[in-house]
């Protein structure tokens, strides 16, 4: 598996940690209802910083991903595209952005069940990471706004304070997930045989396997069958009930992507 670049950023240390144990939750569909950078690209668009053409367009992929979860199609004309979709804006920009988004978008949008899940991990001393495909500005407002440990997220290349349009290494999605997991743990001494992952999409699946505890939330139709075939619980909150669960132990006992690229296209104009 080939290395790949990410950026892990603490958002909260945890006083306390449980020697050895984390948990990993994704960020798109498994912690909050559908992709948070569409809700980047909308407050853009309210901007001025793009056509109502382009919103459309990053409307019908939000309605996708709700209906269908990732399409690995879609994520390659992402990774492809963003090579010139960044050009030119301005990193506090985004982190002002993120501010504002998650307080007037994502905040509603969080399932009140994945974050009581992330909160029973933290009040028993696990340290609790996001994984996403989200640029790591974005994942990280997320992270310090529910007191999580801190977040991993795909990397723009930024220079003299502006995004140059082309990512550091690549998304990270998929196996580049699992890459950055080990590498965590690695560097915290986690066993990641007694840590958790949580993820909705079968493209986790790399991911999810790497520990001793895998979740599915939300999934797509090929995790749940996976999920069924190997006996690990199973969360839906989409509808306001709940899979089977089998085995989640003391998580429960005791204790997503791509519109912001495609917003991102022209801006260089206005400013956000």
């Amino acid at each position: 598996m080939p290395e790949e670049k990410y950026v892990a950023v603490v958002t909260k240390p945890v006083a306390a940690p449980q020697p050895g144990e984390a948990a990993f939750f994704d960020v798109d569909n498994t912690l909050m209802r559908g992709a948070s950078l569409f809700h980047v690209a909308r407050k853009m668009h309210q901007r001025g910083a793009f056509t109502l053409r382009q919103a459309a367009g990053m409307a019908w992929k939000q309605f996708m991903f709700l209906a269908r979860g990732e399409n690995m199609d879609d994520v390659h004309a992402v990774r492809d595209s963003a090579l010139n979709l960044a050009v030119g804006i301005s990193v506090d920009d985004i982190k002002a952005l993120g501010e504002e988004v998650y307080d007037e978008m994502i905040a509603s949008r969080i399932w009140p069940g994945a974050k009581a899940l992330a909160e029973q991990h933290l009040r028993v001393g696990r340290r609790v990471w996001l994984v996403t495909a989200t640029p790591i500005e974005v994942a990280t407002v997320i992270s310090t706004r529910l007191g999580l440990t801190g977040a991993l997220g795909t990397v723009g290349e930024i220079s003299e304070g502006l995004y140059t349009g082309r990512l550091v290494g690549d998304i990270l999605h998929g196996s580049a997930k699992a890459v950055a997991v080990q590498a965590i743990a690695d560097a915290e001494d986690l066993d990641l045989k007694r840590c958790w992952a949580y993820s909705d999409s079968y493209n986790d699946i790399p991911l999810l396997s790497l520990v001793g505890h895998p979740v599915a939330i939300n999934p797509d139709a090929r995790l749940r069958r996976h999920a069924r075939d190997h006996n690990w619980p199973v969360y839906d909150f989409r509808a306001g009930r709940r899979a089977a669960t089998f085995g989640l132990k003391a998580a429960t006992a005791g204790g997503a992507v791509y519109g912001l690229w495609k917003g991102f296209a022209r801006i260089r104009g206005p400013r956000v």
